[in-house]
C-alpha cells in the first residue's frame, strides 16, 4: 500500500513497517515448482472435485487406507484449507427430546437395525420412494428398495428377504411412525420374530443412525443426480448404498468400513434387565 497509494521506495516502505526486504520479496513455496506438496494438492482438489460433500477426514481415510499413503491428518487439512476445499455445513438447531421408551443400546450387531424412508422424484416429476434400513452398530446399510411406492406387503415381502440373507431378524427394529410401519401387515410379520420401537412421532432425532445415512444419501446421491426413469434411479442409489458398505470409512469404526467392521466384529449383545415387546 505504501509503494502504490504514497509511491514510497521498497526500501522506505520496508523500513517503515518493520519488515525486512528478504521477506517482503520470499516467494511461498506453494506458489513455486518446487513445492513438494504439487502431487497432494493435485490429488485433494481431484477427490473434491468427485466428491464435493466430503471433508478433509475423509480425504485422508481414503489416502491412509485405500491408498496406502502415510500422511498426517493435520497436514490434509492444512493443505485442504489452503486449496479452499472447505465444505460448508449448516446443521439443524439440536433439539433434546424424551424417550418414550427404555434405552436400547446396539451393543453388537443384529441388535438394533433402523428403518426410514426418503422421497425424491424423476425429471417427469413422478415420486420415488426409497426405504433404508442400517444396522446401528456397524452402520452397514442393509435394505436397498427404491420403488414408485411402497406397500406395508411389499416391505414385508423385502424385510423378509433381508433377515433369510443375514442369517435371522435383529433384536429390535427401530422406526418412526409411517403409515406402512404402523401397518397390521407388519405387526403380524414382526409378531413372536423381532421387537418394535416406534420413536415418538415428530422426533427424528430418536433415530440418529439412519436420518444420518439419509442425510448423505440426500446430499451425496439424491441432490447431484437428475432420474430420467426409475431404473436409473435404482441403479444410481444401488451403487451409492454398496459403496456406503465397502469404501465408506467410518472414524467410529477405526476407519473401517462398514462391511470390514461387521467381517470382523466379535462383540456379544449383554441383555438388558427390561423386557421389550
Amino acid at each position: 500500500m505504501l509503494k502504490e497509494v504514497l509511491s514510497i521506495s521498497e526500501r522506505l516502505a520496508c523500513k517503515a513497517v518493520g519488515l525486512a526486504r528478504s521477506t517482503y520479496r520470499r516467494v511461498r513455496i506453494a506458489q513455486t515448482p518446487a513445492d513438494p506438496d504439487a502431487e497432494l494438492r493435485a490429488w485433494l482438489r481431484s477427490y473434491a472435485l468427485k466428491h464435493p460433500c466430503h471433508g478433509f477426514r475423509r480425504a485422508w481415510s481414503a489416502l491412509r487406507y485405500d491408498e496406502h499413503r502415510h500422511v498426517n491428518k493435520k497436514k490434509i487439512h492444512r493443505l485442504w484449507c489452503q486449496e479452499g476445499l472447505q465444505v460448508k455445513v449448516s446443521s439443524a438447531r439440536k433439539r433434546s427430546g424424551v424417550a418414550s421408551v427404555p434405552p436400547i443400546i446396539a451393543d453388537a450387531p443384529k441388535v438394533v437395525w433402523a428403518l426410514d424412508f426418503q422421497f425424491d422424484s424423476t425429471i417427469d416429476g413422478t415420486a420415488i420412494k426409497i426405504a433404508s434400513m442400517v444396522d446401528e452398530h456397524t452402520r452397514e446399510s442393509l435394505l436397498d428398495m427404491t420403488r414408485r411406492s411402497i406397500t406395508a406387503e411389499a416391505l414385508v415381502a423385502e424385510l423378509a428377504r433381508v433377515f433369510a440373507a443375514a442369517g435371522g431378524p435383529p433384536k429390535v427394529l427401530r422406526m418412526d411412525n409411517g403409515p406402512e410401519l404402523i401397518s397390521q401387515a407388519l405387526q403380524t410379520f414382526c409378531e413372536n420374530t423381532v421387537g418394535i420401537i416406534y420413536i415418538p412421532p415428530g422426533q427424528p432425532w430418536e433415530n440418529p443412525y439412519v436420518e444420518s445415512f439419509n442425510s448423505r444419501l440426500r446430499r451425496e446421491c439424491l441432490n447431484r443426480n437428475y432420474w430420467t426413469d426409475l431404473l436409473e434411479a435404482k441403479v444410481v442409489i444401488g451403487d451409492f448404498k454398496h459403496e456406503h458398505n465397502h469404501r465408506h470409512r467410518h472414524s467410529s469404526l477405526g476407519y473401517l468400513t462398514p462391511a470390514e467392521y461387521a467381517a470382523q466384529c466379535r462383540h456379544t449383545h449383554h441383555p438388558m434387565a427390561c423386557e421389550i415387546n
